[in-house]
């Protein structure tokens, strides 16, 4: 079935929302709007609302919100199809043709889920007979509850490579192997891929068994000879394990209660985590959280709780997600990160110091940029200037994933201030009267270097405002920066660019930036002789150098200039690079250069009047 967003919007637009809510949910007008108490958590106080003209509800205390259809499929528990066709049928429109591809994969996968369902009830009485009794005294010794091991479907694989398929006899072998549940040898034989192992049955959104995780009991892994200790579904026409979380289908309600979802590494940590109380949990099915997951998660909260385990591999885990999250991060949208203490999962820690310790590191979580700073700067000793500088790198090897550009400009301040302060901690120095004898002209003669700036960074900022790297706006613009420091950290992701672009300019542009981190740990505002900078020349052809100067022309003057310096490499860069593919897509790198090339002659213009504004206004 082809249902288009038109012919939704139609839908909505011929049904009054409210008047299908009051069915089951007594609504109290409130204005231009109507409101209850939330039919999705227990509540006193009325905080669900719904709006007919803009045609949603929303429920201020546990978020959830939707449309006319949302409300059909997650409080009357309809499928997308039928709740189309129900509000179809009252809204006098016809429910699209079905689309005769689409139809026949929605059959195929009804009969693999009858297949899947059905061997998931197979299991789950192999656990409870004679032949599942070891399995049973193996889940009881790790302290599961009779009740949880229900809720969870809790199943049992016999130790034999043609249990299944007898079982099931009444499907094909094929469609078992479809599910995944069977292996095909390349001389066409099959056996079962789940053997003597501990069952669980992953489910989709829907609460639908669509795939298997398989554990392998302690007694037997001690022998196994590189068995895997746990055995996954493959993908399937039924499964794809980048875009499914396990107990999903029970976490979401329970996360609108809570507010949070908590994402921990494996699916026995999530049944832990639910015997102890915590239900808002979900795991990734043996892979790195992928971005259709992170999805996921972010349209049930805005900020996850992401739990991993106290050893080298949950360290390894953290900076993953870490790293696939930043580029995806948006205003309100974040993750958060609790590390058990080492050695431990949740399951040794609830046993171990109760559930309310796990609670109380799930209510107190770092934040993103918290577990992004720590995680790199514990990564590896940082005992030298070489590796104080590796961290740095790194860290703003991250930032530039960022594709926010508000959120890649916060981050990359907040860790350059952090970075400042753990590599250049302040340091008292008597400055006192010998420091105001000394005359701005002379800084370069000191016998010894001020608090701040070190004396390399002074001789390279010396040297590229007399002009020696490169044209004389570079030289200029230096200067300027030196003369209105606080600016330095404003402009700081274009100089970063413009570094690794031009390697000429980089050494001048790395002591600005340790020119602006001197400034933040000194707390002072002008950065001059006491901070060890040298003087900006007098130069009268822009205004930001020049004495007097509005603070505001100066900087806005300033912005002009670290635009127009910056533009020009980076379409340069983009150029060669556009030149470099051209044997591999000739039309469109052609139709690219022809671009890049107006874009450079525009900068090249508006270089040229820049000069000559700056040199009229100098000559009056």
């Amino acid at each position: 079935m082809s249902i288009t967003p038109q012919w939704k919007d139609e839908l909505r637009a011929r049904i009054t929302l409210s008047t299908v809510i009051n069915r089951s949910t007594k609504l109290t007008r409130a204005g231009r709007e109507f409101k209850a108490c939330c039919p999705f958590h227990n509540e006193a106080t009325p905080s669900f609302y719904v709006n007919d003209q803009k045609g949603f509800y929303h429920c201020f205390g546990c978020g959830a919100h939707g449309d006319v259809i949302s409300w059909m499929t997650e409080q009357r528990g309809l499928s997308f199809i039928d709740a189309c066709k129900e509000l179809a049928g009252e809204a006098g429109m016809e429910v699209p043709a079905p689309d005769p591809v689409a139809a026949k994969k929605a059959e195929k996968r009804a009969e693999l889920i009858d297949v899947t369902t059905d061997a998931q009830g197979w299991f789950f009485d192999n656990l409870r007979s004679s032949d599942g009794r070891e399995a049973m005294q193996y889940l009881t010794n790790r302290g599961l509850k009779p009740e949880v091991l229900q809720e969870f479907g809790f199943g049992y694989a016999p130790e034999s490579k043609q249990a299944l398929n007898r079982a099931l006899a009444r499907y094909d072998d094929q469609m078992l192997v479809e599910t995944g549940m069977r292996i095909k040898t390349d001389d066409g034989t099959t056996y079962d891929r789940f053997r003597g192992r501990v069952m669980l049955p992953i489910q989709d959104a829907r609460g639908r068994v669509i795939a298997f995780g398989g554990r392998i009991m302690d007694k037997r892994a001690k022998g196994s000879g590189g068995v895997a200790k746990y055995l996954n579904s493959p993908d399937t026409p039924l499964f794809d394990k980048g875009r499914t979380l396990y107990n999903l289908h029970r976490a979401s309600p329970a996360s609108r209660q809570s507010g949070r979802v908590v994402v921990v590494e494996g699916y026995m940590d999530v049944v832990a985590l639910a015997q102890a109380g915590f239900e808002d949990a979900v795991a990734p099915l043996g892979t790195a959280l992928t971005e259709t997951q992170l999805e996921m998660l972010w349209r049930m909260v805005e900020v996850p709780v992401l739990c991993f385990d106290g050893d080298k591999a949950g360290e390894r885990a953290a900076m993953r997600a870490i790293g696939r999250a930043l580029s995806l991060l948006a205003p309100m949208r974040s993750l958060s990160i609790v590390r058990l203490p080492s050695g431990m999962d949740p399951d040794d820690l609830i046993n171990s110091q109760g559930p309310k310790a796990m609670g109380e590191l799930l209510d107190n979580p770092k934040s993103l940029l918290d577990a992004l700073w720590e995680g790199e700067r514990d990564a590896q000793p940082l005992s030298s200037p070489e590796s104080k500088a590796g961290l740095k790198a790194r860290l703003m090897e991250h930032v530039d994933t960022i594709e926010n550009k508000d959120i890649r400009a916060l981050y990359r301040r907040e860790l350059l201030d952090r970075f400042s302060a753990f590599a250049f901690p302040r340091r008292e120095n008597n400055r006192g009267s010998q420091r105001q004898s000394q005359s701005r002209g002379n800084w370069q003669n000191r016998n010894t270097a001020p608090r701040g700036l070190s004396g390399d960074a002074r001789d390279t900022l010396g040297r590229a405002m007399a002009g020696g790297q490169r044209a004389s706006l570079l030289s200029a613009v230096i200067a300027g920066l030196v003369r209105h420091p606080k600016e330095i950290a404003t402009h700081s992701e274009a100089l970063s660019r413009l570094a690794l672009l031009d390697p000429n300019a980089a050494p001048a542009i790395e002591s600005l930036m340790e020119l602006s981190e001197t400034l933040d740990s000194d707390g002072a505002l002008p950065i001059s002789e006491d901070n060890g900078s040298p003087a900006p020349p007098v130069n009268q052809q822009f205004a930001f150098l020049r004495e007097g100067t509005d603070p505001g022309e100066a900087r806005e003057e300033l912005t002009e200039a670290v635009s127009l310096l910056a533009q020009k490499p980076a379409l340069e860069a983009a150029m060669a690079a556009t030149i470099a593919r051209f044997e591999e897509d000739p039309e469109g790198a052609l139709a690219e250069q022809v671009r890049l090339r107006e874009q450079l002659h525009a900068v090249e213009e508006r270089l040229k009047a820049f000069g000559r504004k700056k040199a009229g206004a100098s000559a009056e």
